[in-house]
């Protein structure tokens, strides 16, 4: 059996041109990255935007555990089931970050014969977006602490600086630094920190950002530290905005690529979704929807993260509304919730099953809030038998939701027909309702509060002494209105990793929170998530290498 970088790597691509022009893109709108990625220019952006919007697919998950998932293998042989039935479809996807890809996740290109491709090129480098993301944001805290050791002309108390560096690679070495040891001239002495690109607010400002001006106006609202008087110091304070921006320009063009089917993959930025808001661009998906008639773009990790943060973070900021929302599980995953051994998973077990079906249960009853219709999906393993498909789709029509197999992996857009089928049915049958688990107006608390209790399924939230100060401090200032980005252990729907299935009962420990003001959201740490993650004992970098003709092995 092939892996998926040897299928990625033996596949036939199109030049990106002829993508694009499927898609009325001519290449005049096209910055070329080769012959198979390009970045769509910004004339294309703008002459599209009065354009009638496509329907907009949301694709999310369980939580994701041992036995996978499958969330963006799905989504894209989703998109290329579309093409099979002759829609006019594009993909939005978030970029992978080098971190997983040498750490234990992997890449983020999909698997099997569904994927995107070139693979390796989008796992690795791409067009260099994290990188720009990475040198913008590392030149904020040069910046920072250059104006401090030049004289501090705005006061900024050393010890309320909140700005920290970031690389794009698992490191915890670099979670609790010191810099500016040595003499004088090297600087100021103080605590610094590191967290993952990912993490940033740079990199959620890409992608919550409408154009160059509204990017600019985002940037110059950062704050960076407070000053002695407990007053925020912003990036436009410090006069760091123009070079910021020149550093993102290009990064903020979304990048245009293929599947292995040929459908248009629109893949720009990429926050995670246990530690960020979990979503691809806006201008991604705006583009998307002004271009084609569906758009399948999906959200990080279980509902509880991604999706929660996709429907009250973007799509609030963004003004869009997801017609359908595709719910991806696997019998394998339900079976470890209900207490299998990842060994033992591929032995039929429909007592387990039942145990385990509460997860998904959870997460159908958690999207329902937000009145958009449900797909259930579940991605076929060769172990999984009739009984337990039978089982799973009799319990989520019980719910009230549409049920369809997806052999995706195995067969690319021909085996996502019969779930393309069942999402085209429900945008024709049933109506988005859609609308947020909460106001802008309700206190931060109170908001913390509902998706604790209503999507988590906490019966109450505890704060640190340090997490209730800020918070009170974040309302004074004026950013009581903004939504919360919860930071959360995605393996669980509690903020401990362990607790599998339907946890209830329990209390959501908040130990920090801080302002991400030109994002405009609150970031909420619980439990012991981490903004930057370190590496297994195992990594998969140990099995990554290139050969003498070039050829990446290892990748997956």
């Amino acid at each position: 059996m092939k892996t998926d970088i040897q299928i990625a790597q033996d596949a036939s691509l199109l030049h990106i041109r002829e993508i694009a022009a499927a898609y009325g893109i001519d290449e005049d709108d096209l910055e070329l990255y080769g012959r198979y990625k390009a970045k769509l220019s910004d004339d294309l952006i703008a002459r599209t935007k009065d354009q009638k919007d496509g329907k907009l697919i949301l694709v999310t998950a369980i939580n994701p555990t041992p036995a996978g998932e499958g969330k963006t293998t799905t989504s894209i042989g989703l998109g290329q089931a579309f093409g099979k039935l002759g829609k006019k479809c594009l993909l939005a996807l978030r970029e992978p970050s080098l971190g997983p890809c040498f750490g234990i996740k992997g890449g983020a290109a999909g698997g099997g014969y569904s994927q995107v491709v070139p693979m390796e090129d989008l796992n690795l480098h791409f067009t260099g977006d994290f990188h720009a993301i990475t040198a913008a944001n590392n030149l904020l805290a040069a910046l920072l602490d250059n104006h401090i050791q030049q004289g501090n002309a705005l006061n900024i108390d050393t010890r309320q600086v909140v700005w920290k560096r970031c690389m794009d690679m698992n490191d915890r070495s670099l979670r609790n630094i010191v810099v500016g040891l040595g003499s004088k001239s090297d600087g100021f002495v103080r605590e610094d920190h590191f967290v993952i690109t990912v993490a940033t607010e740079i990199m959620a400002i890409l992608c919550l950002a409408s154009d160059m001006a509204d990017l600019k106006k985002r940037l110059s609202e950062i704050i960076v530290a407070y000053n002695y008087e407990g007053a925020p110091v912003t990036a436009g304070q410090l006069q760091a905005v123009g070079a910021m921006a020149a550093l993102l320009k290009d990064a903020l063009k979304p990048n245009l690529i293929q599947t292995l089917e040929h459908t248009g993959a629109i893949v720009h930025g990429g926050p995670f979704a246990n530690i960020a808001h979990g979503c691809n661009s806006i201008r991604a998906t705006k583009t998307a929807l002004k271009i084609a008639d569906y758009v399948i773009t999906e959200a990080g990790f279980g509902a509880d993260l991604g999706a929660e943060k996709f429907f009250d973070i973007k799509c609030g900021k963004a003004g869009l509304k997801p017609d359908a929302v595709v719910l991806v599980a696997t019998v394998r995953a339900l079976k470890y919730n209900g207490g299998v051994p990842k060994a033992d998973l591929s032995t039929e077990n429909l007592e387990a099953l039942k145990k385990g079906i509460c997860n998904l249960e959870k997460h159908i009853e958690n999207l329902q809030k937000y009145q958009v219709p449900i797909v259930v999906t579940l991605n076929s393993f060769l172990t999984d038998t009739a009984a337990e498909y039978e089982y799973i789709r009799s319990f989520c029509e019980e719910k009230g939701c549409e049920f369809a197999l997806s052999r995706v992996w195995e067969k690319g857009g021909e085996g996502g027909i019969e779930l393309a089928e069942k999402v085209l049915q429900t945008l024709e049958e049933k109506t988005s309702d859609f609308k947020p688990l909460y106001p802008d107006d309700l206190p931060l608390k109170d908001k913390i509060h509902t998706v604790a209790t209503q999507i988590y399924g906490a019966a109450d939230v505890a704060y640190t002494p340090a997490a209730e100060r800020t918070l009170a401090k974040l309302t004074e200032l004026g950013f009581g209105n903004l939504p919360v980005c919860i930071a959360k252990t995605q393996y669980s729907l509690s903020d401990d990793q362990y607790k599998l299935g339907r946890p209830s009962g329990f209390t959501l420990n908040v130990r920090d929170v801080y302002v991400s003001a030109g994002a405009g959201f609150v970031v909420v740490l619980t439990g012991a998530i981490m903004t930057m993650p370190g590496l297994s004992k195992t990594p998969a970098a140990y099995g990554i290498d290139v050969d003498e003709n070039g050829h990446i092995t290892g990748l997956f």
